[in-house]
């Protein structure tokens, strides 16, 4: 059972909706035999992290390992940071979203 402090922790949590993840999934980067993580806690938790000025060691727990956890290392919020960066995910996705706005915009 879930406690009811891990409860309102977690509906404190900065969320993309269900629609937002929709729109910029097909940027994330494909799965290779391993099971996926959940993109929209990730991306959520890295977005909460950078608006907040935050260290990732200051990150909400509720969020997940942050990261060096010998049992969480390939799933911690700063390895996908470092993964996705590296991979060019937040340079297409942004792109494809600045895309979308002047879309919109003209």
């Amino acid at each position: 059972m879930v406690a009811l402090k891990e409860v309102l922790a977690i509906n404190d949590l900065f969320l993309l909706s269900e629609a937002q993840i929709r729109q910029i999934e097909p940027y994330f980067p494909l799965s290779h035999g391993v099971p996926r993580v959940d993109d929209r806690r990730i991306l959520s938790e890295i977005i909460y992290i950078i608006r907040n000025a935050l260290r990732w060691r200051d990150a909400p727990a509720a969020y997940g390992p942050h990261k060096a956890c010998p049992e969480f290392v390939s799933g911690t919020i700063y390895h996908h940071f470092i993964r996705w960066s590296r991979l060019g995910v937040f340079n297409k996705l942004f792109a494809a979203l600045c895309a979308t706005v002047i879309f919109w915009i003209n």
